[in-house]
């Protein structure tokens, strides 16, 4: 698992040890991620989506109503149900 957004390294960093996450933060500054994925908005914002991508890079599932609340617990029983 890993977190990508538009916030520079730095910003990345700070969250990441703020929020202790215990997976990687990568930062996508220039959009370019962002845009190829579709979820590009104008103005340097991007819309919140997870995307689950098996071992070959495959996209698997996507979630476009992300609940921060549960989120977490809800990722964990869609790959449990992709995995069968």
């Amino acid at each position: 698992m890993l977190g990508i957004s538009l916030d520079d390294v730095a910003a990345q960093k700070a969250f990441h040890e703020a929020q202790e996450l215990n997976f990687p933060l990568l930062s996508d500054p220039d959009g370019s991620v962002a845009q190829k994925y579709g979820v590009l908005l104008e103005k340097g914002y991007s819309k919140r989506v997870t995307f689950v991508i098996d071992e070959v890079g495959n996209v698997i599932h996507v979630d476009t109503a992300v609940d921060v609340s549960s989120h977490g617990s809800d990722l964990v029983g869609k790959v449990r149900e992709i995995q069968g």
